[in-house]
Protein backbone atom coordinates (compact mmCIF):
# COMPACT_ATOMS: atom_id res chain seq x y z
CA UNK A 1 0.00 0.00 0.00
CA UNK A 2 1.29 3.79 -0.94
CA UNK A 3 1.43 5.70 1.67
CA UNK A 4 -1.04 8.77 0.58
CA UNK A 5 -3.50 5.06 0.61
CA UNK A 6 -2.94 4.41 4.06
CA UNK A 7 -4.87 7.77 4.94
CA UNK A 8 -7.80 7.12 2.60
CA UNK A 9 -10.64 6.06 4.73
CA UNK A 10 -12.40 4.56 1.29
CA UNK A 11 -9.12 1.96 0.83
CA UNK A 12 -9.31 1.17 4.75
CA UNK A 13 -13.01 0.87 4.73
CA UNK A 14 -12.80 -1.61 1.28
CA UNK A 15 -9.84 -3.56 2.76
CA UNK A 16 -12.00 -4.16 5.97
CA UNK A 17 -15.16 -5.33 4.26
CA UNK A 18 -12.97 -7.42 1.85
CA UNK A 19 -11.76 -8.79 4.87
CA UNK A 20 -15.10 -9.71 6.77
CA UNK A 21 -16.20 -10.86 3.36
CA UNK A 22 -13.40 -13.31 3.05
CA UNK A 23 -14.02 -14.62 6.65
CA UNK A 24 -17.87 -14.88 6.02
CA UNK A 25 -17.27 -17.05 2.42
CA UNK A 26 -14.45 -19.32 4.67
CA UNK A 27 -17.12 -19.58 7.64
CA UNK A 28 -20.20 -20.23 5.28
CA UNK A 29 -18.08 -22.66 2.93
CA UNK A 30 -17.10 -24.31 6.35
CA UNK A 31 -20.78 -24.60 7.66
CA UNK A 32 -21.71 -26.50 4.08
CA UNK A 33 -18.59 -28.98 4.62
CA UNK A 34 -19.62 -29.79 7.94
CA UNK A 35 -22.94 -30.29 7.83
CA UNK A 36 -22.01 -32.61 4.15
CA UNK A 37 -20.26 -34.43 6.74
CA UNK A 38 -22.58 -34.77 9.10
CA UNK A 39 -24.90 -35.98 6.98
CA UNK A 40 -23.19 -38.46 5.28
CA UNK A 41 -21.94 -39.81 8.85
CA UNK A 42 -25.62 -39.72 9.94
CA UNK A 43 -27.01 -41.67 6.84
CA UNK A 44 -24.76 -44.87 7.46
CA UNK A 45 -25.17 -44.48 11.35
CA UNK A 46 -28.79 -44.29 11.45
CA UNK A 47 -31.07 -41.75 11.36
CA UNK A 48 -31.21 -39.42 15.03
CA UNK A 49 -33.47 -36.19 14.94
CA UNK A 50 -30.28 -34.45 16.33
CA UNK A 51 -28.32 -34.92 13.57
CA UNK A 52 -30.78 -34.23 11.40
CA UNK A 53 -31.80 -30.90 12.85
CA UNK A 54 -27.33 -30.22 13.11
CA UNK A 55 -27.34 -30.72 9.77
CA UNK A 56 -30.49 -28.57 8.64
CA UNK A 57 -29.26 -25.51 11.26
CA UNK A 58 -25.36 -26.08 9.58
CA UNK A 59 -27.33 -25.19 6.03
CA UNK A 60 -29.10 -22.29 7.07
CA UNK A 61 -26.47 -20.62 9.10
CA UNK A 62 -24.09 -21.26 6.13
CA UNK A 63 -26.65 -19.75 3.75
CA UNK A 64 -27.07 -16.61 6.10
CA UNK A 65 -23.54 -16.04 5.85
CA UNK A 66 -21.99 -16.91 2.88
CA UNK A 67 -25.00 -14.70 0.42
CA UNK A 68 -24.24 -11.55 2.39
CA UNK A 69 -19.93 -12.08 1.92
CA UNK A 70 -20.46 -13.16 -1.69
CA UNK A 71 -21.98 -10.22 -2.55
CA UNK A 72 -19.94 -7.75 -0.75
CA UNK A 73 -16.82 -9.27 -1.69
CA UNK A 74 -18.11 -8.60 -5.27
CA UNK A 75 -19.54 -5.07 -4.38
CA UNK A 76 -15.41 -4.29 -3.41
CA UNK A 77 -14.01 -5.31 -6.52
CA UNK A 78 -16.18 -3.90 -8.72
CA UNK A 79 -15.34 -0.72 -6.90
CA UNK A 80 -11.81 -1.09 -7.43
CA UNK A 81 -12.44 -1.85 -11.36
CA UNK A 82 -14.74 0.86 -11.61
CA UNK A 83 -12.30 3.24 -9.66
CA UNK A 84 -9.28 2.29 -12.13
CA UNK A 85 -11.22 2.88 -15.03
CA UNK A 86 -11.44 -1.04 -16.52
CA UNK A 87 -15.03 -2.06 -17.96
CA UNK A 88 -17.54 -3.86 -15.78
CA UNK A 89 -17.17 -6.98 -16.51
CA UNK A 90 -21.27 -7.45 -17.75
Amino acid sequence: MIEGEANDPVIRSRERIRMLAGAGRRCGYSCFLTALAVFVINYYLGSSSFWISLTVALLIIGSLVLAPSIIFGYAVNAAEREEQGLPHGH
